[in-house]
């Protein structure tokens, strides 16, 4: 997404693109989302705000958004918004009536316009999407190596007890061999895979396939979130990312003068993780009880101890702002360890794991191997 300025401006909106090869490994997938994601989102607050800065009008800075799109359904939907603009409509009523919006985005944009603060607003919520981006993509790459190392491994062991295994077997039953327990367990696993292995192979991908129309079941995302939340250092490293957006999302409302209540309900709607979101729910409970922020807060227990204290802190001091922005650059800095230390630890546990299952294996194969040769011998 780009567009024609002075120097000077290029220069701005180019200072934070990388070569081409980093875009396309940072390039968000939207076979099964909306077209309109989140990288979509950082690179259109971020121009907005350039150009809004570089005195250009709201409508000349859609025209120009849509004047310079390779694909002809991001260069409609530009210009679809540049004609409800014209129509009369404000911008947080165009973001309002598309789907492809939240309702954060929605009431971000409307306190800019009611404020003035509209460029302010945009640049922020550019930041926003980006360090978003930028979280999400410290996971993929804390992930993805380890993920191709442990599918590598399973395939290994699936083909040893689909085709190795099976010929031990036809030795051990031919020879009328005495198996030991191990060697046996072995065998039924190769047995199952045999039988049952394309079963397996189909229920699999249907989950894969139908991932898109689970993750709409309220139940489905509830009892994903908070699995994902037991899995040692991995559930902490997922939590710390979505406490960095919430922590992100306050700070961006609270220097708009928005009422801390009114901030939790909107990042309440922003955010979909269910833990967090419940955790809100009850945190603005607490505050229409009368409960100060703090207090609501220490309720929850995703919400930790650094934080609590931090935004007591910030009520007695009235530097709300301040305090969340200072809890974002410490949750982000936190993100990017954990992201390292995780790719770190799980590269060489995978390892073991999947040497543990090729050791047993192999031992329970050689184990008759010794009896065959003393019964041969």
């Amino acid at each position: 997404m780009g567009f024609k300025l002075g120097q000077n401006v290029k220069q701005e909106v180019q200072s934070g693109k990388k070569d081409s090869l980093t875009r396309l490994l940072q390039t968000e997938v939207t076979w099964f989302g909306t077209f309109f994601g989140n990288k979509k989102k950082e690179d259109f607050y971020t121009e907005i705000g350039v150009l809004l800065k570089a005195g250009i009008n709201l409508r000349g800075a859609l025209t120009i958004l849509k004047d310079n799109q390779n694909k002809e359904k991001l260069s409609s939907f530009f210009g679809s918004m540049e004609e409800a603009l014209v129509s009369g409509k404000s911008f947080n009523e165009i973001i309002r009536d598309r789907k492809e919006f939240s309702e954060y985005e929605y009431y971000s944009v409307k306190i800019g316009e009611e404020t003035g603060n509209l460029i302010k607003i945009t640049e922020e919520l550019g930041k926003f999407y980006t360090r978003k981006n930028e979280q999400r993509r410290n996971l993929m790459n804390a992930l993805t190596y380890p993920v191709i190392i442990l599918t590598t491994a399973l395939l290994v062991v699936v083909f040893m007890l689909r085709m190795i295994v099976p010929m031990f077997e036809d030795i051990f039953r031919q020879n009328k061999v005495e198996l030991p327990a191990i060697t046996k367990m072995i065998i039924s696993a190769s047995n199952f895979i045999k039988d049952y292995g394309w079963v397996v192979l189909i229920v699999l991908l249907s989950i894969a396939v139908l991932r898109k129309t689970f993750s709409k079941k309220i139940w489905f995302r509830r009892n994903k979130d908070y699995f994902l939340l037991k899995i040692p250092y991995l559930g902490q490293f997922i939590k710390t990312v979505y406490l960095s957006q919430f922590t992100q999302a306050v700070s961006l409302l609270t220097s708009s003068k928005i009422p801390m209540l009114n901030s939790i309900q909107m990042v309440k709607k922003m955010i979909s993780f269910i833990p967090l979101q419940e955790a809100l729910t009850n945190v603005e409970a607490g505050i229409l009880k009368g409960l100060s922020l703090n207090e609501s807060l220490k309720a929850n227990k995703i919400f930790d101890n650094k934080m609590i204290a931090l935004v007591k802190v910030a009520e007695e001091t009235n530097q709300t702002q301040f305090i969340f922005e200072r809890l974002n650059e410490q949750y982000n800095i936190e993100v990017q360890q954990k992201s390292k230390l995780l790719s770190t630890l799980m590269e060489p546990l995978i390892i073991i794991i999947v040497g543990i299952f090729v050791g047993v294996i192999l031992v329970s194969m050689y184990l008759p191997m010794f009896r065959l040769s003393s019964v041969l011998g």
